[in-house]
């Protein structure tokens, strides 16, 4: 299949009730926060391995659809198999620990990553390792995630009633006799949570960078998928309730684009909702308003009639 024809830029939104979407390992696991504004922020590499982790689940073991970037892998092994493809009589490429790639093998190398790992050939990557095969800028590229409104994350205490070992376990039956024997065998801990976000990304599809990785309209329907369901393949406690809410996408009609991104994004505004009225973000009365705790204390409005000649804007989902 040939790589895809058109431009796109996409707005993407999803929301997070008492999770953390992104902590931050050098705040002790704190939600990330932009620090002028209080608005939570989840990277875009937090959602590019989303997307990878559900690639893998739903396209596990097709040829074109290898995971780059994997928890555990060794990259130089998969950089070696580029080797083996292009020097299939070379024996050194099975014990070399520096493989570099002649001038005539270098965009066969590169190809051949693009061919079978789809992150390679989305995103891009930069493979100049030991075993070296080169960088690949990728068509697909996603901003950081803003939390539409500030956020305030909570930290909760939890506990654990049990001891780690039979020595803590003797120390605390040994202990003070005067106590409950709750408290006891009790180990305190902390998690860090947001009541409620929504979140907005935006996202950016170029044709021509395409046209380098043969990302192509099987490739962008795995996207689409990915963005409406990779949060029902990531659950766990410390993320709490994450989902897709909408995927609003804007394809031009050229490769090059027809009408600037920033003009489209300003089609798909979010705006409080409460008690049958809406409100502008940060405009007057909305801090009178009681904190969103759910997607339907927000609208999503679509300027559909200021659509430029050349786009169409596709409500997804």
């Amino acid at each position: 299949m040939s790589a895809i024809q058109n431009r796109y830029e996409f707005v993407y939104l999803f929301d997070v009730t008492n999770g953390n979407p992104n902590g931050d390992p050098d705040a002790g696991n704190l939600p990330r926060l932009d620090p002028e504004t209080n608005k939570g922020l989840v990277t875009d590499v937090c959602l590019k391995r989303k997307i990878r982790n559900f690639a893998a689940l739903s396209r596990d073991g097709e040829p074109r659809f290898g995971i780059y970037v994997q928890e555990g892998a060794i990259l130089n092994e998969k950089h070696r198999a580029a080797y083996r493809a292009v020097r299939p009589d070379d024996k050194d490429v099975e014990s070399a620990k520096k493989l570099s790639p002649k001038e005539s093998e270098e965009k066969a190398v590169r190809q051949f990553m693009c061919d079978n790992f789809f992150d390679v050939r989305s995103f891009g990557a930069v493979m100049s390792t030991s075993i070296n095969c080169g960088q690949v800028r990728g068509p697909v590229q996603l901003s950081f995630a803003h939390s539409v409104e500030p956020i305030l994350p909570l930290e909760i205490s939890i506990t654990r009633m049990a001891a780690t070992s039979e020595k803590e376990a003797k120390e605390r039956k040994d202990g003070d006799p005067a106590d409950d024997g709750r408290r006891d065998n009790r180990t305190m801990g902390r998690k860090h949570v947001v009541p409620y976000g929504l979140y907005r990304c935006h996202g950016y599809i170029s044709a021509k960078l395409a046209e380098g990785t043969g990302f192509d309209e099987d490739d962008l329907d795995l996207l689409w998928t990915a963005l409406e369901g990779m949060f029902d393949h990531d659950r766990s406690a410390a993320r709490g309730e994450m989902a897709g809410r909408k995927l609003v996408l804007f394809r031009h009609d050229s490769a090059l684009g027809n009408a600037p991104a920033h003009r489209l994004f300003d089609l798909v505004s979010v705006k409080r909702h409460f008690q049958g009225e809406d409100y502008e973000l940060d405009g007057p009365g909305t801090g009178n308003l009681p904190p969103a705790r759910r997607f339907a204390d927000y609208r999503i409005a679509l300027d559909a009639a200021r659509v430029p000649t050349g786009v169409t804007m596709i409500e997804k989902f």
